[in-house]
């Protein structure tokens, strides 16, 4: 059985980091796919649906739920590996409910914990414009990115809390800290 860890986390958090260096550390037993990554790819390979997703994307706004659960159940399945990290997922109640009702009828996959990366909104945008990895890493782009985020974070916490597989782990940190704190928890529940 397949054992799944979602990381959310304000853009500039440090998910993707933080999840890729624990999977990095762990190449034997973990995979990590950032759903991002994922949609970028896409993107980049210039088909129509990467068009599709671009469109969406650049204007800081959520890809559509039918690609995104796709693209994630995709790279879960098709995982070599047992214990799979996706980070920036979910990002809405729609995803997030998508996703549980799809995993209730999955028997291969078990959703063991969603890990929350907290950080201030200052240190998300101060990390976001700094690294400016593209046309989407502006402030108007980071305000929108940040409210798409927050506006449905309380129900998403809501929900996993009483399902009781929230964890969350204070950003704050240097990315070393975390990325103990996520590896260490992460091994505790495998």
């Amino acid at each position: 059985m397949k054992k799944l860890f979602l990381i959310i986390g304000a853009p500039g958090s440090g998910k993707t980091t933080d999840a890729s260096l624990i999977a990095e550390k762990n190449s034997d037993t973990i995979a990590h796919y950032s759903t991002g990554e994922l949609l970028r790819d896409e993107v980049a390979s210039g088909s129509e649906l990467g068009k599709t997703i671009d469109s969406f994307v650049s204007a800081g706004n959520l890809v559509p739920l039918e690609i995104v659960i796709n693209t994630i159940v995709g790279a879960i399945k098709n995982s070599p590996k047992n214990i799979i990290l996706i980070d920036g997922f979910p990002r809405s109640d729609e995803q997030m409910r998508a996703l549980d009702a799809l995993l209730a009828k999955e028997t291969s996959v078990l959703l063991v914990n969603v890990i929350e990366v907290e950080v201030s909104e200052q240190t998300a945008m101060d990390r976001v414009l700094g690294r400016a990895r593209g046309a989407d890493d502006n402030v108007v782009v980071f305000n929108n990115r940040m409210k798409v985020y927050t506006d449905p974070l309380l129900g998403i916490q809501s929900f996993y809390g009483a399902k009781n597989i929230l964890q969350k782990i204070s950003g704050e940190q240097t990315i070393e800290a975390v990325v103990a704190e996520m590896e260490a928890f992460i091994k505790s529940r495998i």
